[in-house]
């Protein structure tokens, strides 16, 4: 990108994402579904794009996080099965319908309302009933003393009018973890995931066409979960398979340097006056910031990758900029491209630097940021 009106820019290499479902489906058994993750604009990749790519490669199904984000797929002209992870008002149900959409239902009173709503239509709403196995989020209560009652409240909502009940599904808090008390958790989970299963499936006399709880983490370290479908997401964007699926990072947060100045020593940087120079220092400007979604948390902690080399950033990150010290790399000129995160910038680093995790970074990479797809 030579264009400097393009002040700051992220690639996304729809080829790496591809050369990554690749690889994780290599790793699924025989007839194991495919659900990839699009939710929060792909993890701030862009969904409409990602999801075209993912159809035409032949995956199974797509998730999001709520209506707006299943419909932006549908008016794009996504046909492919679509899972609402979060919750929709039942005002909405028709929407649902319309658009062949299929909805979690998290607990009995919710799958009343929807049943409802759809009977009252005259259709049959697809849902996927979602067990609380430990992630003490969203779900069916079914653990201890809410096992019994659990099964028979599943039941009873599979069986509702209106309701189709294809599929039956957990989340896993723990499976990126390989400490041992981590396996452990993980495994109980899902050993309180299948018991409900088969429980409901025969007290209920149905079966569920679609099981599922393998997120990326899954897929990665319990290959044994894969059930009927997984669900990666944060692996499909070519993170957390710790060099096992050999995955490719499908973005690259890049800006320019948009000035260059001189400061003798003793000369404050930036809000605050946190960072004062040692030296004579050649100080550069990035024409990018926290509102571009470099985290504010990282100021003076991290460094970004230009010309070969990496530089330190230095002083507070301001809304739209943050300044790097040049003062080593005299090859570093006005126009110069530096890369945020990415191949050579790890945003792992990044994420450390700031103390959160990559995905909110990939999330946080903002609008007016456009993305440049290969």
């Amino acid at each position: 990108m030579k264009d400097l009106q393009k002040r700051t820019w992220a690639e996304v290499s729809l080829e790496n994402i591809e050369h990554n479902y690749r690889a994780i489906r290599a790793r699924l058994p025989k007839g194991c579904r495919f659900l990839g993750i699009v939710k929060a604009d792909a993890y701030g990749h862009g969904a409409v794009e990602v999801a075209k790519r993912l159809e035409k490669c032949g995956a199974d199904y797509l998730a999001i996080a709520c209506l707006d984000e299943a419909l932006e797929l549908r008016r794009s002209g996504v046909k492919m099965p679509i899972l609402i992870l979060g919750h929709t008002p039942p005002e909405y149900v028709k929407e649902l319908l319309d658009n062949d959409l299929t909805q979690t239902v998290s607990c009995e009173a919710k799958g009343v309302e929807y049943s409802e709503a759809a009977t009252k239509l005259g259709g049959t709403l697809k849902i996927h009933i979602k067990l609380d196995t430990g992630m003490s989020r969203l779900g069916f209560l079914c653990a201890g003393g809410y096992f019994d009652e659990g099964v028979q409240s599943v039941i009873r909502t599979c069986k509702l009018p209106g309701i189709y009940a294809e599929g039956v599904y957990t989340h896993f808090a723990v499976s990126d973890y390989t400490d041992s008390e981590s396996i452990d958790y993980t495994k109980k989970q899902f050993e309180l995931f299948m018991h409900v299963i088969n429980d409901a499936e025969r007290l209920g006399g149905f079966k569920f066409k679609i099981r599922h709880c393998a997120n990326s983490g899954a897929v990665v370290n319990h290959p044994e979960m894969m059930l009927d479908m997984v669900r990666p997401g944060f692996l499909l964007y070519g993170y957390g398979d710790d060099g096992k699926l050999d995955l490719k990072p499908a973005m690259r947060m890049v800006s320019t340097v948009s000035t260059i100045k001189y400061y003798e020593p003793g000369t404050c940087i930036s809000y605050g006056r946190h960072y004062v120079t040692d030296k004579r220092t050649r100080m550069g400007v990035v024409a990018a910031g926290y509102a571009d979604g470099i985290p504010w948390a990282a100021a003076g902690k991290c460094s970004y990758f230009t010309e070969g080399k990496f530089v330190p950033q230095c002083g507070n990150i301001c809304m739209d900029m943050s300044m790097v010290d040049l003062t080593d790399c005299p090859e570093v000129n006005v126009g110069s491209e530096v890369e945020i995160f990415g191949e050579n910038a790890r945003i792992e680093k990044l994420a450390d630097a700031a103390g959160t995790i990559p995905y909110e970074l990939l999330c946080a990479v903002s609008k007016r940021v456009p993305r440049i797809y290969k």
